[in-house]
C-alpha cells in the first residue's frame, strides 16, 4: 500500500508538472527532462509512469477531461433550469482555469497544432453547451427567434475567447468579466417560464 501511494504521488507530480512545462514551452518544445527535473523524479521514474511525452499529453487532458465533466456535472444537477446551469458551469470553468494548471494545459493541447488531436476539451465543453441549449428549448426557456445551435455558437466562442485571453491574463476569468457577459446575454437568450429568476452570476459559495 506504501508503494502504491507513493507511485500514485510520483505520478501526479509528473502530470502537474507536464502540464507547467507544456503551458510554458508547448507541446513540440517541451522535453521529458524538463518534466522530470520539474516533478522532482529521475528519468526513470518518469518512464516508468509514462513511455512517451504523447502519453503524458494524454494523461493531462484525460485529467482536465475529468474536471470539465465534474464541473458540468455539479451544474446541470443544482435547481434552476439550463441556463441557469450554462451561467453556472461557466464561472465555475473560468475559475477552475484561474488555479488548476492541468485544466489549462489541457485546454492549450488541445489547440496545439504539433499535435495530432487529442482529447480536444474545447469539443466537449461545445457539446455540453449545445446539450443544455436544445434541453432549455424542449423546455420552452429559449427566447423566441433564438437557435439553440447559434447561441451556443456565441456562448463557445466567447468562452474559449475568454479562456484563451486568460493565459496570459488572468482577469479575464474574473467572476466580474464573466457576470458582465452573462448580463449581456441571458436578457436576449431567455423566454418565459423560467424556473426562477435568472442571475448572470454564480450561486453563492460557488
Amino acid at each position: 500500500m506504501v508503494k502504491q501511494a507513493r507511485a500514485a504521488r510520483t505520478r501526479e507530480s509528473l502530470i502537474r508538472a507536464a502540464a507547467e512545462v507544456f503551458a510554458q514551452d508547448g507541446f513540440a518544445l517541451a522535453s521529458l527532462a524538463a518534466i522530470s527535473k520539474r516533478a522532482g523524479v529521475s528519468n526513470g521514474a518518469l518512464h516508468f509512469h509514462f513511455e512517451s511525452k504523447s502519453a503524458l499529453a494524454r494523461a493531462v487532458e484525460e485529467q482536465a477531461m475529468e474536471a470539465v465533466r465534474r464541473i458540468t456535472e455539479q451544474a446541470a444537477a443544482r435547481a434552476g433550469g439550463p441556463l441557469q446551469a450554462l451561467v453556472e458551469a461557466t464561472h465555475a470553468l473560468m475559475t477552475e482555469l484561474s488555479g488548476n494548471g492541468v485544466l489549462r494545459a489541457g485546454f492549450a493541447l488541445g489547440g496545439d497544432a504539433s499535435r495530432g488531436g487529442g482529447a480536444a476539451l474545447r469539443r466537449e465543453w461545445q457539446r455540453w453547451v449545445g446539450d443544455v441549449l436544445r434541453q432549455a428549448r424542449r423546455e420552452g426557456l429559449l427566447a423566441e427567434g433564438v437557435s439553440p445551435d447559434g447561441a451556443a455558437s456565441a456562448i463557445v466562442a466567447a468562452t474559449v475567447g475568454f479562456e484563451v485571453l486568460g493565459s496570459t491574463d488572468r482577469k479575464w476569468l474574473s467572476e466580474q468579466v464573466i457576470t458582465q457577459f452573462w448580463g449581456l446575454l441571458l436578457p436576449r437568450l431567455a423566454g418565459g417560464g423560467q424556473p426562477g429568476e435568472l442571475r448572470p452570476t454564480p450561486a453563492a459559495g460557488e
